[in-house]
C-alpha cells in the first residue's frame, strides 16, 4: 500500500557569499538543517538565478559582495521578487543594517555566526 502522508519540500535558500570557505561551510550547515541550498558568489550570479523560475524562500547574503553589495542586491531582487525574506550576514558589528520597506521581512546575523543563531533565525524569517 502506498504512504500517503505528504511531507512539505524542503524551503530553498539561496545563499549568496563570495568567500568560498564561508560559503562551503554555510552550505553544509544548512543542508544539514534539511534546506535545499542554491550558490552564489556575487550579485550578477544571485540575480541570474533571482529572475529565473527557481522558487526561492529566503535570500540569504553578504552585506559586502564585490561589485554588487548585498544592499544593491536586495533592491535589484524585490524588484522581481518583492516578497522574498533577505537575511543578511556581515562580519562588521552594529551598523546601520539594510531594512525593507515594502513590508518583505528583512533580518541581519553578524559573522561568525552559531549554528544555534543561524537555526533560530532561518526558521523565522521562513515561518
Amino acid at each position: 500500500m502506498p504512504d500517503n502522508t505528504l511531507e512539505s519540500p524542503a524551503k530553498t535558500i539561496l545563499l549568496v557569499e563570495d568567500d568560498d570557505v564561508v560559503r562551503m561551510l554555510t552550505v553544509e550547515v544548512l543542508e544539514e538543517l534539511d534546506y535545499q541550498v542554491l550558490q552564489a558568489e556575487n550579485g550578477t550570479d544571485a540575480m541570474t538565478i533571482i529572475n529565473s523560475d527557481q522558487h526561492l524562500d529566503l535570500l540569504m547574503s553578504d552585506i559586502g559582495l564585490p561589485g554588487m553589495s548585498g544592499q544593491q542586491l536586495m533592491a535589484a531582487a524585490r524588484e522581481v521578487r518583492p516578497d522574498l525574506p533577505v537575511l543578511f550576514a556581515s562580519g562588521y558589528a552594529a551598523q546601520d543594517y539594510p531594512t525593507s520597506a515594502s513590508g518583505a521581512k528583512v533580518a541581519t546575523i553578524t559573522k561568525p555566526f552559531s549554528l544555534d543563531l543561524l537555526r533560530t533565525t532561518v526558521a523565522g524569517m521562513l515561518a
